[in-house]
């Protein structure tokens, strides 16, 4: 039988190929097909999700009663509502929970208002117009270049035309012109010091907001961090005191995040203010120190008369005016008897 439908086949597969080309390539697997046991294959497996219920004909799943079709729809309601409510879990309101943080958040922001302030007038304080002014610089690199006798006459209309740190220095290097050179030095060096101190005064404002801040931060900390305790153990039983204990920490903590987040600021900016006074200072009594350098010359020859205001010599300024750096003895009155 076998042999027939073989015959038979290859009979038709010859009278297919006649009337279509392409028949001889489908026919040509027919043997393997035919030869092989039938397989059973499994159903396909749809990677798209549950598919829906087949209804019945009240419009009730198969298997599931009305109740539990009921429970499912709610159940997918809760889960949708709780993922869009869980971006939102996570943001946190910084100005309410700052305003938690308690009575201590109040000398925390008055430190942060004093930053502020002292930080705007140093700015202003030492703005280069007010350190060393640009004509001035230029004024001091002229004079440089001018013969010994010059220089005094020059200094002196440049503390008349500008009023700053510089020229306050140079008013007190003009008494000690005709003095030696280590004298002409140290007077600039101690004029220097006093006009750096001076520019420093208000930054220690900022020092000390930089290191009492944090302190009163921690301070705050510690007292909410004991309030907290001390209201958890007041809870009843079957309360979530895990949860309680937990929020009254956090609040806690916001002291020491409010007094951080004035001192590090005050700290940087205290240390900018003083290496920015330390600098310029420093380019001024340099830059002062290699201008009495051509002064060197007038030694023990001339002096600077304030009262004339041009040079003099020695012996006359000795007459006429004290010494610079001498206090004026004052006339004893006679006592009578």
């Amino acid at each position: 039988m076998n042999r027939l439908v073989r015959l038979n086949r290859w009979h038709w597969l010859l009278i297919a190929s006649l009337l279509f080309p392409g028949a001889p390539l489908i026919w040509a697997q027919a043997p393997a097909a035919i030869d092989q046991p039938a397989v059973a294959t499994p159903p396909p497996t749809s990677t798209a999700g549950p598919q829906p219920l087949p209804a019945t004909g009240t419009g009730m799943a198969v298997g599931l009663s009305e109740e539990e079709l009921q429970q499912l729809a709610q159940q997918v309601d809760s889960d949708a509502a709780n993922a869009e409510e869980a971006p939102v879990r996570g943001q946190i309101d910084f100005l309410s929970l700052l305003l938690q943080g308690g009575a201590m958040m109040i000398p925390i922001g008055l430190m942060s208002l004093l930053v502020v302030a002292v930080a705007l007038e140093r700015l202003f304080a030492l703005r280069a117009g007010a350190l060393l002014p640009r004509g001035l610089r230029r004024e001091l690199v002229r004079v440089g270049d001018l013969p010994p006798r010059q220089i005094p006459p020059a200094l002196a209309a440049a503390v008349r035309r500008y009023r700053c740190v510089t020229t306050r220095i140079v008013a007190d290097l003009l008494p000690k012109i005709g003095r030696p050179l280590p004298e002409l030095e140290h007077a600039i060096g101690d004029s220097a010091q006093h006009e750096a101190d001076l520019l420093y005064n208000n930054v220690r404002w900022l020092t000390l907001a930089a290191a009492v801040t944090p302190l009163i931060g921690l301070l705050g900390t510690v007292w909410g961090m004991i309030i907290a305790f001390y209201n958890t153990t007041q809870l009843g039983a079957g309360t979530n005191k895990a949860e309680f204990l937990a929020e009254g920490i956090y609040v806690a903590l916001v002291t020491t995040l409010g007094g951080l987040a004035v001192a590090i600021p005050a700290a940087i900016t205290a240390h900018y203010f003083e290496g920015k006074i330390t600098n310029t200072v420093g380019a001024i009594e340099q830059q002062l120190k290699r201008l009495a350098l051509r002064l060197e010359s007038l030694e023990g020859k001339l002096r600077w008369s304030s009262e004339a205001n041009q040079l003099v010599p020695i012996d006359v300024a000795a007459r006429n005016e004290p010494m610079a750096g001498d206090v004026p003895t004052p006339k004893r009155q006679s006592v009578a008897s």
